[in-house]
């Protein structure tokens, strides 16, 4: 079943454009069309698959961040990668905060974040909605994931969300909610795809980051910071990940015909070269300040 929105789900303005028709590359096969708010100028995937049928879309062996079993070549690459980027994001929340603290890994995953966070000296918790991901997770750290937000501590010092509040159904009161658990001053971390970016215009409707209908909302600069501002946060700093680039275009590639592991990196190469001057990189990280 499908739920058609009537308004965008960011500014609730009822006006919106035809974007795109993408492809579920990864699980279903079936085509979603996406609009733009011409407000705020969010993209999202509408009509899209109602909450209660959403967890099937996920159930794929080649989903990366719900399982450690998956051994495809791009897999391999993203869990090398991985390791670098695990301790890089943990220096970035110690330089952002200041000192360690308390952290909350919103949407953890198999939990590898929340135990290098936890390695470095942090006390970090997780959440995963996803059952299987959790177990995974809980076994990495014990004691330390939860499955309800309510159970995480209040008055915590900084919250990520590395690439999942674009799957998030309800994505207003779920960044209410996130607002609330931070401390005064808090630090809220979201990493998310840029539809914006090089390589988005160069593979178009077969670019692996629209990932319809699991990606629910497609952002750019300016729809986050109108979303930031209207959950009462301030962008304090952007910053680029610059390794998507070539991991998106790899998934690129392999959605399309004739597609090549050459041409991936050389398409990774110009976009972040592209960037360098706008700005738009494959996905940006955003600081928000409480």
């Amino acid at each position: 079943m499908y739920e058609k929105l009537d308004q965008c789900p960011v500014c609730k303005n009822k006006q919106f454009d035809n974007y795109m028709i993408c492809d579920d590359h990864s699980v279903s096969g079936e085509s979603f069309a996406l609009v733009k708010c011409n407000k705020c100028e969010l993209v999202f995937t509408n009509p899209r698959p109602e909450v209660s049928s959403l967890p099937k879309y996920y159930q794929s062996d080649e989903y990366i961040s719900h399982t450690d079993d998956s051994n495809s070549f791009i897999n391999i690459i993203y869990k090398i990668v991985r390791r670098y980027t695990l301790n890089s994001k943990t220096n970035l929340i110690t330089r952002i905060n200041g000192a360690k603290g308390s952290v909350l890994d919103y949407g953890c995953g198999t939990g590898d974040f929340v135990k290098q966070a936890r390695l470095k000296g942090w006390q970090a918790f997780g959440y995963e909605p996803d059952q299987n991901a959790r177990s995974i997770a809980g076994k990495k750290n014990p004691s330390s994931i939860i499955d309800t937000i309510n159970k995480c501590p209040e008055d915590i010092d900084m919250i990520t969300a590395w690439h999942v509040i674009e799957h998030v159904a309800d994505l207003r009161n779920t960044l209410k909610t996130l607002f609330k658990k931070l401390k005064d001053e808090g630090y809220l971390v979201v990493a998310v795809p840029n539809h914006l970016s090089y390589d988005a215009s160069h593979y178009k409707q077969h670019w692996a980051a629209y990932d319809v209908p699991r990606h629910l909302y497609h952002f750019s600069r300016h729809s986050m910071d109108y979303l930031a501002k209207l959950m009462k946060f301030s962008i304090v700093e952007t910053i680029p990940m610059k390794f998507d680039s070539y991991y998106v275009s790899m998934l690129s590639e392999k959605y399309q015909a004739n597609g090549s592991i050459w041409k991936a990196i050389s398409t990774g190469y110009k976009s972040n070269l592209r960037a360098s001057k706008n700005g738009e990189y494959s996905s940006l990280i955003y600081i928000l300040k409480k």
